[in-house]
């Protein structure tokens, strides 16, 4: 019996061994496309994985200068905007300096008390009657 088993193993052997080199001159005929192990995703791509990798990146700068423009774009808007309220602030005092200006003259108040009808203490009152209607 040990002599079959010998017999056997050595078939064994010899089947397993012409097994391995068909599969090899059959992996090796293969394209890189069509190998289980490619299809079936056992190898990492790194140059793929690269690639995804640089245009998350790239994405992500062109997010950040994009909103950054958009907010020197905004910001530049604001400030067109404020220097309007600005000059219209700046004629609105010159405007009030003037009246402050007119109003404190020594003659304004007098002027003013006038028309409405008052006088001076010790004024005499005049009324003139009997003047053409213009």
């Amino acid at each position: 019996m040990p002599a079959i088993r010998t017999a056997a193993t050595r078939t064994a052997a010899t089947r397993t061994a012409a097994t391995r080199t068909a599969a090899t001159r059959t992996a090796a005929t293969r394209t890189p496309a069509t190998r289980p192990s490619a299809i079936a995703g056992g190898r990492v791509r790194w140059d793929r994985v690269g690639r995804v990798a640089m245009l998350c990146v790239l994405a992500a700068l062109t997010y950040l200068y994009v909103s950054a423009g958009a907010h020197m774009f905004s910001t530049w808007h604001q400030s067109r905007r404020d220097s309007a309220v600005v000059a219209g602030m700046e004629r609105e005092h010159r405007q009030l300096v003037r009246q402050h200006a007119a109003l404190s003259a020594p003659g304004t108040l007098e002027a003013e008390a006038r028309q409405l009808g008052m006088m001076k203490k010790g004024e005499q009152p005049y009324v003139v009657s009997g003047l053409p209607d213009n």
